[in-house]
């Protein structure tokens, strides 16, 4: 394959990501309108809210058999629009059970589209001979981020959100069907196998899937209750408690587009236990805050650190058994499982002690990332002819045993 197809494929799939953190970004930032106009309480929202994780979990071991079927750039372009045009259904849903059920139908599709576009990052990343990840993961964030602020302008200046998102739905679907034509066509070859319709993690992905739950449960413990912790622990006003939330997310996308140099300089394992201590530190200024300063210092550290596990988490997977597909699913239930427990933990912790002791406890899972960073280490590839190629013919990318550490390899390796 070609650098300038390679080049291609690697702007096509940031694109893919970025278009996913959208459908996120614009939803998050509606919720207080359908709240309101499904007079909704704020134990309903909760049970509402817990259905995409829900529905992502229970969807996402479907994808590995999409992904052999279709090939990876038919079934990305086929669950990207899906993901895209399910944005509109919340704010059409009439009273709180179709709500649940369009946030089941939401969540199962974007769980699904997660799947295959990191499965399709990592087949590039083999091709590239360098690590990409986390720079994905980071345009993750800034599609979020970007559709957020145009989320935030659309309810300061009251438009209805049904026509909000239904606009959004289309306009990321028809951008996701042009990015999708830069993607890799790979497909698996005639004799390979096919992956069971609903595939359990397999155990090569559960110690990978772990450490992305310690990470996973951090960031959802610090999205959730951060603003909490800062109004009610550390005295701050309204105003500066939202912006410790913001301060958070800017740190993961800074730390996640940066994080690929980092990476290919320390290699993974060195990279999340650095990590882990940077988090776990944050933790510690978390936990002894009383004053907005360093509760908001805090609640960055823990950005920073975890920003790169899941992306690597991924990475990992998709040299950790015969069918990449498959352990990348595997890996992502686990992991996502995390953002479904981690915030009720948090507040049945802080119910039963107190919010600090909640923290310190989220501490200890960053410490967690620290002792589990080797399962992260580079593996041999080899070449089989029951692997996925280009087209179909049966090759695959040949992975190399790399130092912790070492430099790029030329194309025919990934260092991860």
């Amino acid at each position: 394959m070609s650098e300038p197809e390679i080049r291609r494929a690697r702007r096509a799939v940031a694109a893919v990501f970025a278009i996913h953190g959208a459908v996120s970004g614009s939803f998050a930032t509606r919720i207080p309108w359908i709240k309101g106009h499904l007079h909704l309480g704020a134990g309903a929202l909760g049970i509402a809210l817990m259905a995409p994780a829900i529905g992502s979990s229970l969807a996402m071991p479907l994808a590995g058999r999409l992904v052999h079927a279709r090939g990876h750039r038919s079934a990305v372009r086929l669950l990207i629009l899906v993901d895209c045009l399910s944005l509109a259904l919340p704010a059409l849903s009439p009273d709180l059970p179709v709500l649940v059920v369009s946030l089941l139908l939401t969540g199962a599709c974007a769980g699904m589209a997660d799947v295959a576009m990191n499965a399709q990052g990592v087949e590039v990343e083999q091709r590239h001979g360098r690590s990409i990840m986390s720079g994905l993961h980071g345009m993750w964030s800034v599609g979020g981020l970007a559709a957020s602020g145009v989320g935030v302008l659309a309810a300061g200046l009251g438009w209805d959100a049904r026509w909000h998102l239904a606009a959004m739905a289309l306009l990321l679907a028809g951008l996701g069907l042009f990015a999708c034509r830069g993607l890799l066509d790979v497909r698996s070859a005639p004799e390979a196998e096919a992956p069971p319709r609903f595939a359990l993690p397999p155990r090569s992905a559960l110690a990978i899937g772990l450490v992305g739950f310690c990470a996973v449960f951090a960031e959802g413990a610090s999205g959730d209750w951060s603003g909490v912790y800062l109004r009610s622990t550390a005295g701050a006003s309204a105003g500066l408690a939202a912006a410790s939330y913001t301060a958070f997310a800017c740190m993961m996308a800074l730390s996640r587009l940066s994080g690929d140099a980092a990476v290919r300089r320390f290699g993974p394992v060195r990279t999340v236990r650095l990590g882990g201590v940077v988090a776990a530190l944050g933790g510690v200024l978390v936990v002894i805050a009383r004053t907005p300063a360093p509760a908001i210092a805090g609640f960055a550290l823990i950005g920073i650190g975890i920003a790169v596990v899941v992306p690597l988490c991924f990475a990992a997977a998709g040299h950790s058994g015969d069918n990449p597909s498959r352990s990348i699913a595997g890996v992502a239930t686990v992991t996502y499982t995390s953002g479904l427990v981690a915030p009720a933990a948090i507040g049945w912790i802080a119910q039963g002690a107190s919010l600090p002791v909640s923290f310190a406890v989220v501490t200890a899972l960053t410490l967690g990332l620290v002792l589990g960073a080797p399962v992260l280490a580079p593996v041999v590839a080899a070449v089989a002819g029951g692997g996925a190629s280009p087209g179909g013919d049966g090759g695959a990318g040949a992975g190399a045993a790399v130092a912790d550490g070492a430099a790029a390899a030329p194309d025919t390796t990934n260092t991860r």
